[in-house]
């Protein structure tokens, strides 16, 4: 049997910023706790598992690599639209 570790990557885009970058890295139980951090504070929390795989071997700090550009933006897209509907 094989276990598949859980990873866990936080983004960031502040308004000035030419991309988003990554702003936290976390594996197994670590990134569990990151996430539970993020609920806690309503971080959205998205499970892409392909796109957590490409950016867990970037590291913190780095701007998100320009392959990534386009299912990231639907990303942002996707949560802007559920925080909208929240909102409404």
């Amino acid at each position: 049997m094989t276990t598949t570790q859980r990873k866990a990557v936080a983004l960031r885009y502040p308004d000035q910023a030419d991309a988003p970058y990554i702003s936290a890295l976390a594996k197994g139980s670590r990134a569990e706790h990151l996430i539970r951090i993020a609920e806690a504070y309503d971080v959205p929390v998205v499970r892409n598992d392909a796109m957590v795989d490409v950016l867990s071997i970037q590291s913190v700090g780095d701007f998100i690599p320009e392959e990534t550009y386009a299912v990231i933006a639907g990303i942002f897209a996707f949560v802007a639209k559920m925080e909208k509907t929240a909102h409404e």
